[in-house]
C-alpha cells in the first residue's frame, strides 16, 4: 500500500530521502520537533559560510544590517533574506525580524511588553512549555500573574476552543499567548476569530505559530493579531536556528530583542539584524527552503502530508477502537492521537515507549501525555510513506 503524489519532476515517498542526510535504516516521523534541512539547503548555507569567511569584518560589519554606527555597502543582506518571507507570509518586509527560533521571539515580546502588577497574560494548557514558562518568568518580574485555560480536549472543535479562549478573557487580561498550532495536540486553533475578540477588548495577542511556516498557508496582516512568531527550521526547510518574528506595525516601537545591540532605539530592523557577533547563515539560506518547498509543490507538499498522516492517524484508532481528538479540517502535517491506556497513563511509560521505538524497533516519533493519556503525535514529510506508519503500527503492537 502506497499513498504517492507527483509534481513534474518528484514522486513523494522514501525516494525522496536523496534530498536528505537522514539515515535510510531510521523510519523517521519526527519532522516537527527540529525539522529536517534538505541537503541543497546546507550546501547554500556552507556557500555563505565560506563567502563570510573570505572576508569576515566586511560581511558581518558593513553588509549584513544597516545600523548608522557602521558604513552599509549595498542593501542589508538581512533585510534582502527576509524579502521572499516576508512574500511567503503576505506581510511587509519592514514588519519582519529573523530571531534564532519561536522561543527567542516569545522572550523579546514578553520582556518588552510593559506589564503591570495585577495584569494577567492568559495562556493555555496546550500551549508549549517554555513559552508558557517564558511568561511565568515575565510575570514573576512585573507583579503579573499567569491564568492557564484549559481547552476542551479530546472530542472538540474549533468552536469549542474558541469559546472556552474568549470565555477566559477577563478584565485584568492584558495579553493572550495561544499556539496557532499546538505542539502537544497538533491542532490548528481559530486565531483570527479569538484575535478580534481580543482586539474588540483591547487585549494584546502574541501567537506562537512554531510550527505553521510551510505547514499552512499563512497571511500574517490578516490574522488581526499584535505579534506572531514562527520556526522556519521545522516545515519551511530552512536550517537551524531560523525563524520569524512579525509585529504590527503600531507595537514595533515598544519591541526590543532580548539582546540589546547597535541597533538600539533605531527601529525593529536595526535592533533585531545585529546583534553582536551570530552566525548569519540559517537566515540567508532560508530563502533556499523555500525554493526548495516551491519547486516540490507547495500545495501537492501539503495534501501529501496531510492525506498520509490522516489515513495513519484513522487507521491506528479504528484499530484500537479510539477515535481522533478532532476533525480534520484541524490538522496539518501532524495528528496526534491518544493512544489506549493499556500502553499506561503516565510520563515514564510514555518516555519508555518512545525509547523502546527508537532503540528496539529505530523509529523516530513523538510520545508523549495529555490529560492522563500517552500521545502519539504522527508527523508525515515528503520523504514518508504508508510503509513507514505500518512500521510504527507493528512496533506499537509488541508491547
Amino acid at each position: 500500500m502506497s499513498v504517492t503524489t507527483s509534481t513534474p519532476s518528484h514522486t513523494f515517498g522514501r525516494s525522496m530521502l536523496s534530498h536528505w542526510y537522514l539515515d535510510p535504516a531510521l523510519t523517521y516521523l519526527n519532522h516537527g520537533t527540529v525539522g529536517a534541512v534538505p541537503k541543497r539547503v546546507l550546501d547554500a548555507q556552507r556557500a555563505i559560510t565560506e563567502q563570510i569567511e573570505r572576508e569576515p569584518a566586511r560581511f558581518l560589519i558593513r553588509e549584513l544590517a544597516d545600523v548608522k554606527q557602521f558604513v552599509l555597502e549595498g542593501p542589508s543582506r538581512m533585510r534582502a533574506a527576509l524579502a521572499p518571507i516576508a512574500e511567503f507570509v503576505r506581510a511587509r518586509v519592514d514588519d519582519l525580524a529573523f530571531v534564532d527560533n519561536a522561543s527567542t521571539g516569545v522572550n523579546a515580546v514578553l520582556r518588552s511588553f510593559d506589564f503591570a502588577p495585577g495584569d494577567e497574560i492568559l495562556v493555555t494548557d496546550h500551549g508549549y512549555g517554555a513559552v508558557t514558562m517564558t511568561a511565568e518568568y515575565v510575570a514573576s518580574r512585573t507583579g503579573a500573574r499567569v491564568v492557564k485555560v484549559a481547552l476542551p480536549y479530546p472530542d472538540t472543535d474549533a468552536a469549542r476552543i474558541r469559546d472556552a479562549v474568549i470565555g477566559a478573557l477577563g478584565a485584568k487580561t492584558r495579553m493572550l499567548v495561544i499556539d496557532h498550532l499546538t505542539a502537544p495536540s497538533a491542532l490548528i486553533l481559530p486565531v483570527a476569530e479569538i484575535a478580534a475578540a481580543c482586539r474588540a477588548r483591547g487585549i494584546a495577542t502574541l501567537v506562537d505559530g512554531a510550527h505553521a511556516p510551510g505547514m499552512i498557508d499563512l497571511d500574517l496582516p490578516a490574522l488581526g493579531v499584535d505579534f506572531w512568531v514562527g520556526n522556519l527550521h521545522k516545515w519551511a526547510m530552512s536550517p537551524r536556528s531560523c525563524a520569524i518574528l512579525w509585529a504590527a506595525p503600531e507595537r514595533q516601537k515598544a519591541l526590543h530583542p532580548a539582546v540589546i545591540s547597535w541597533g538600539y532605539t533605531m527601529g525593529m530592523a536595526a535592533e533585531f539584524d545585529l546583534q553582536g557577533t551570530r552566525d548569519p547563515g540559517p537566515y540567508l539560506a532560508a530563502p533556499e527552503g523555500l525554493a526548495f518547498m516551491r519547486e516540490l509543490g507547495l500545495d501537492a507538499m501539503r495534501a501529501y502530508n496531510h492525506s498520509l498522516v490522516w489515513r495513519a492517524a484513522t487507521e491506528f484508532t479504528r484499530a484500537w477502537g479510539t477515535s481522533v481528538p478532532a476533525p480534520e479540517s484541524m490538522y496539518g502535517s501532524m495528528v496526534t492521537v491518544l493512544l489506549p491506556e493499556s500502553f499506561g497513563t503516565t510520563g515514564d511509560a510514555a518516555l519508555a515507549l518512545k525509547n523502546r521505538l527508537l532503540f528496539e524497533h529505530r523509529i523516530e516519533t513523538q510520545v508523549g501525555t495529555i490529560g492522563g493519556r500517552i500521545s502519539l503525535r504522527l508527523a508525515a514529510q515528503v520523504y514518508n510513506e504508508w510503509s513507514d506508519f505500518e512500521k510504527l503500527f507493528a512496533a506499537l503492537g509488541k508491547k
